[in-house]
């Protein structure tokens, strides 16, 4: 075997038994360069693709932590938003406590759906408030009116919210909050962000915490 220049190995196909001139081993014999890699390339090449793929994943955790970064900006805007909307709608409540049998209010449903605090929104810009609830008869009263509207006992917004202080439970037209129609096992804050009071919840059609931020019709109530 012959050494070559370093750039690859030379192969002998094993000649006569000429005298070993220079011109009977250039005659008698024939060479064949077989290429190889140069010392390193494979490690080389490897250690590429693996940077390669290295970048690669981390591309894929930069992108999923921007997005998780870019999902609790939004619920803190809207936490924000709704908790901005109740020290709006406090300070614009109706003066005093709406009586349980106060005949001089005015019932509206909203069937277009909106997120809790628009929906406050747009019961403030009518003169009113999204509607609290002192008793039963109350309670009927809006369940009779979604019926009547929508032909079900649709899930609607009305007043209730905890967005301030979790557990402390108030109306937006200020009143006290002084009766409960819970479904059973709530207000159970699921996930850490349901603030917002809906009712016709389930099979007993009772009231139920939820995302503020989900779009639903609304009962709006103001004083004549």
């Amino acid at each position: 075997m012959k050494p070559s220049d370093g750039l690859g190995w030379m192969v002998s196909d094993g000649g006569g038994a000429e005298p070993r001139t220079e011109a009977t081993l250039q005659k008698q014999q024939s060479w064949t360069r077989v290429t190889r890699p140069l010392k390193g390339e494979c490690l080389h090449t490897g250690r590429l693709k693996l940077q390669a793929d290295t970048q690669g994943e981390q591309e894929r955790v930069s992108l999923q932590q921007h997005h998780l970064i870019i999902s609790t900006m939004k619920t803190l805007a809207v936490s924000a938003l709704v908790c901005a909307m109740m020290a709006l709608t406090r300070a614009a409540a109706f003066p005093g406590p709406k009586a349980a049998n106060d005949q001089a209010a005015k019932t509206n449903l909203v069937k277009r759906p909106m997120t809790w605090a628009k929906a406050e929104k747009n019961c403030l810009s009518m003169g009113g408030n999204l509607a609290s609830v002192h008793d039963i008869t109350e309670y009927h009263e809006i369940q009779r009116l979604i019926m009547s509207a929508s032909y079900e006992y649709k899930e609607t917004w009305i007043g209730g919210s905890d967005a301030q202080e979790e557990n402390q439970w108030f109306w937006s037209d200020g009143s006290p909050f002084n009766y409960l129609n819970w479904c059973g096992g709530e207000p159970n804050n699921a996930g850490g962000n349901q603030h917002c009071l809906q009712v016709n919840h389930g099979a007993e059609k009772c009231w139920d915490d939820y995302q503020c931020n989900t779009r639903k019709p609304s009962v709006c109530v103001k004083k004549a």
